[in-house]
């Protein structure tokens, strides 16, 4: 019994470490936008790490309410970031947590109708979408592999060495090491990347001395809501592109754990975001969404079972509350979470790949929905600035790669799959 809680322990802390920067990445941007003072900016963070705890184990106790019951973790979505920096600025704080509170009654709301929006989404949809979630994600790993954007030593040959040793570390792992230390092989190399920049003295401490040893999260920290409609109808749409995405992440899931989602699963699982959206909007901290980068780790850990995200859930609520610990998760340098992230996000690729095997590819039809698909996503990834000169709406919707290319990939299959008839269907088939 012991052993089992240390695995899950172990397998836990290394879902938390995969998700950690990007966690904490938005309460950074927005805290810093919109000029918050320091005692502002550690409660965000604090109550974005309390509420992530909340909303993974929202979403992993599979009831007939809401919860899909799948390994997954939630985290706040980069997607919200500058709608919110925008609203922040226009109306302020109050604004911003009033629209966060209405998107996620409006997710709630509407779980049941979108869940029956599951037969839009065929292996050559979901293939796609898994396939673009891991491309649009590589380079992200890449930016940290050399140091992180921005850093002063980007690109150093002291980063790519920490990032590449990672790699490989985790690559011999999965090689020559069998049974539960393989699984953890994602949390070792976090581990002896960051010893070894210690050894060489790029990893920074001051976060940890600076950090407080208890914190805890306060509904309407910021005051009452005020509900903006422009505010609130952004949110929304933010809300609309998270379901989006997280569609992808729940089949991807089910794929990678031989469960076949119906329309019933998909709606819990847009309703428990939907709360936790919800009480993030209460405690004053972001909205939520399911968290791509964990996908690879399930794939890459063979561990599948719903006991490691809750375990991981329970953490991230410790952190919440003593951002003490939560501060050691920051010293791991950028370079070496980019070497474990190749790795992982590789994985999500790969597992789309799979996906794709079970499409019939003598279609031209769904070629095309393939070929269309990533390309966007990946275009729209790479070139990022592609829709700058568009309203402000429309680059919520598009100017996320994942949400473009799950779009094209939707639209493209109902337009070429979906409409045609039995006949058409027979008459190329004998064609071929």
């Amino acid at each position: 019994m012991a052993n089992s809680m240390s695995k899950n322990l172990f397998l836990g802390t290394q879902h938390v470490l995969a998700m950690y920067a990007g966690a904490i990445i938005v309460p950074l941007i927005v805290g810093g936008a919109l000029k918050l003072n320091a005692e502002q900016m550690a409660y965000i963070i604090a109550a974005d790490l309390f509420t992530s705890g909340i909303a993974t184990l929202l979403q992993a106790w599979r009831n007939p309410a809401f919860g899909i019951g799948l390994p997954v973790v939630l985290g706040c979505t980069f997607t919200a970031v500058f709608p919110m920096i925008n609203i922040g600025n226009q109306y302020g704080m109050q604004a911003i947590y009033g629209a966060i509170i209405c998107s996620g009654i409006f997710v709630m709301l509407i779980s049941g109708l979108f869940g029956k929006l599951a037969k839009f989404f065929p292996p050559v949809v979901t293939g796609s979408v898994v396939t673009i979630i891991g491309i649009t994600l590589v380079p992200v790993a890449i930016n940290n592999m050399a140091g992180g954007v921005g850093s002063p030593d980007f690109g150093s040959v002291a980063n790519f060495s920490l990032a590449f040793g990672v790699l490989l570390f985790i690559i011999l792992l999965n090689r020559f090491a069998t049974g539960f230390v393989r699984s953890i092989s994602v949390l070792l190399g976090l581990v002896a990347g960051t010893l070894a920049a210690a050894a060489i003295g790029t990893v920074n401490f001051n976060a940890v001395a600076e950090a407080s040893w208890f914190n805890i999260a306060t509904p309407l920290y910021f005051g009452m809501p005020v509900f903006q409609p422009s505010a609130i109808l952004t949110m929304i749409v933010v809300a609309v592109v998270s379901m989006v995405e997280s569609t992808g992440v729940f089949l991807a899931l089910g794929e990678i754990c031989g469960r076949k989602l119906d329309q019933s699963d998909l709606a819990r699982g847009y309703r428990a975001e939907g709360l936790a959206v919800l009480i993030g909007g209460i405690l004053n901290s972001f909205p939520y969404t399911t968290f791509s980068q964990n996908v690879g780790l399930v794939q890459l850990s063979k561990q599948k079972t719903v006991t490691v995200v809750v375990v991981a859930g329970g953490m991230l609520m410790l952190l919440g509350l003593i951002p003490k610990f939560a501060a050691l998760a920051m010293i791991i340098p950028n370079a070496v979470l980019g070497g474990a992230m190749v790795a992982m996000f590789g994985m999500v690729v790969a597992a789309g790949i799979k996906m794709l095997g079970k499409v019939d590819c003598s279609s031209n039809e769904n070629l095309l929905i393939i070929a269309c698909s990533v390309a966007l996503g990946l275009g729209v990834t790479v070139v990022p600035n592609l829709f700058a000169q568009f309203p402000p709406l429309v680059k919520i919707l598009f100017e996320n790669g994942i949400v473009a290319g799950a779009t094209t990939a939707i639209l493209l299959n109902i337009i070429l799959n979906m409409g045609r008839t039995a006949t058409e269907s027979s008459v190329e088939a004998e064609a071929q």
